[in-house]
């Protein structure tokens, strides 16, 4: 089987390795996720992840509630490196080659991100895990995701979402008659908020052509399947035809 994509992000959440638990790391779900990723890359498919940590920590939600936003979000930063190297063991166990790289540096448990560094790993057939988001406060790790997809080339950004298996025309869960969409376009996504991602990520991917393919990473094989071109979750991207519905 070929691959649609040579190379790839992939975007988990911090919730994905949650598993059954109210907050935390399941190793059992990070071992589940690594052998997706495992078989990806069996494929030839280079991949790099960005990771979440709202499993661990929520810096928006701590600043809400009256916490400097700054510091908020710095720790949330320093939870995505938690969750980076929970999947880079789950990943190693599995027999993938990986590196993790951080956006502030942590140099002691990974190494510091370099553009040209993250590419040559790829190419060696290594998978990159990219924590602490942008390295800077103010932004989400959505954000971080489209703006490492863009830098290190990746064919698409694979928003693999928890028990969310595409993108609705209203939230399914409060909408009985909500209808996913087979495929959308950047702008209309924006125009009608529908929480792809956040606005400044789902913007820099519109202004760059980078095409999101957003499913749930909780069906088996999805991310395989994904990679593969199969029709899988939401594609969004800027040569849709507005409106279409699936």
């Amino acid at each position: 089987m070929g691959s649609k994509y040579g190379r790839v992000l992939l975007k988990l959440s911090g919730e994905a390795l949650m598993g059954s638990a109210n907050f935390g790391i399941d190793p059992a779900v990070a071992f589940a996720v690594a052998h997706q990723i495992r078989r990806v890359a069996a494929l030839g498919v280079e991949v790099a992840v960005v990771i979440g940590g709202g499993n661990i920590w929520r810096g928006l939600s701590a600043s809400g509630k009256g916490m400097d936003r700054a510091t908020a979000d710095y720790m949330g930063m320093v939870a995505t490196v938690l969750n980076a190297l929970a999947l880079q063991d789950a990943l190693e166990k599995a027999d993938v080659h990986t590196r993790v790289m951080t956006a502030i540096q942590m140099q002691e448990v990974a190494e510091p991100y370099i553009r040209r560094r993250a590419i040559r790993h790829m190419e060696k057939g290594r998978v990159v895990i990219l924590a602490a988001g942008t390295g800077n406060p103010y932004f989400t790790t959505d954000t971080a995701a489209a703006l490492r997809a863009l830098e290190l080339d990746a064919k698409v950004l694979l928003m693999a979402k928890n028990m969310v298996d595409g993108v609705y025309t209203a939230d399914p869960r409060l909408d009985s008659d909500a209808t996913r969409y087979a495929r959308i376009s950047h702008q209309e996504a924006l125009e009608r908020n529908l929480q792809v991602m956040d606005g400044s990520a789902l913007a820099l991917c519109r202004d760059n052509r980078l095409p999101i393919l957003v499913f749930n990473m909780q069906e088996e094989g999805a991310i395989e399947r994904a990679v593969l071109g199969e029709p899988v979750g939401t594609l969004v991207d800027s040569d849709a035809a507005v409106g279409v519905a699936g």
